[in-house]
């Protein structure tokens, strides 16, 4: 019986990647989505994954949505934490609303989810989170104090949990991708995106399938002796 895989925001962007590649190394794999039904359906059409519709910021809905996954496919012993929103603005500007909603969904949807999953891992003896944070989570960014802080919640969230997880063959790591070829940055002006291409070693954006590529190493058996750690895939943008 193979593993059983969440990839949060799963059906799209990074989350499609990251689900197709969970699934091409043999896992099950659950994609959770937020809203766009029309989507969530053409995706599991096109690639046979399942898609399950839960707010991850809601924490009774991490429960129920988890135990649904579970009762369908098995015990859940891979969760990828990647569903995340912007509300972008400087401090001045920033709405209460803004910032706790980015809060709310980007760091407690990595508590919501391992309060959902993480007891039955320890319990089995196995388990995989990886939690998506960001370049922008390690060195700021101008007009994101929401998302910054949230995203670098995710990476000391991944170092506390990943002490709880040791001893029960559970690990805990992050990525932080930089700046990766998705919708969300295709929206941004083409003047603005030549500058931040300009700041990339690499002189390019990454691609959706590097960071899925690195996810899967560290839910693999391979990276049983890998966890507390944040991986940076950001064309060497920000090394730290």
């Amino acid at each position: 019986m193979s593993r059983v895989a969440i990839v949060t925001g799963g059906t799209r962007g990074i989350g499609e990647a990251i689900s197709l590649a969970l699934r091409d190394m043999g896992y099950t794999v659950a994609a959770n989505y937020a809203g766009n039904d029309e989507k969530a359906r053409a995706f599991t059409e096109k690639t046979g994954i399942a898609a399950y519709k839960w707010d991850v910021g809601d924490h009774q809905a991490c429960l129920d949505g988890c135990a649904k996954v579970a009762a369908d496919l098995g015990p859940v012993d891979v969760v990828v934490n990647n569903a995340g929103i912007t509300r972008d603005g400087v401090l001045a500007k920033m709405s209460f609303e803004d910032w706790n909603e980015v809060m709310r969904i980007n760091l407690g949807g990595c508590f919501n989810m391992a309060k959902a999953t993480f007891p039955g891992m320890r319990e089995r003896g196995w388990g995989r989170i990886v939690n998506i944070g960001s370049i922008n989570g390690q060195a700021g960014q101008y007009g994101q104090v929401n998302y910054a802080a949230a995203k670098s919640g995710i990476h000391g969230f991944t170092k506390a949990l990943a002490q709880e997880g040791a001893r029960y063959g559970v690990t805990v790591n992050a990525i932080a991708p930089g700046y990766i070829d998705t919708d969300m940055v295709a929206a941004v002006p083409a003047q603005v995106l030549e500058k931040i291409v300009a700041r990339i070693p690499v002189g390019r954006l990454g691609h959706a399938e590097e960071i899925a590529r690195g996810v899967a190493f560290l839910c693999s058996e391979d990276a049983g002796f890998v966890t507390g750690s944040t991986m940076s895939i950001n064309g060497g943008q920000h090394m730290y």
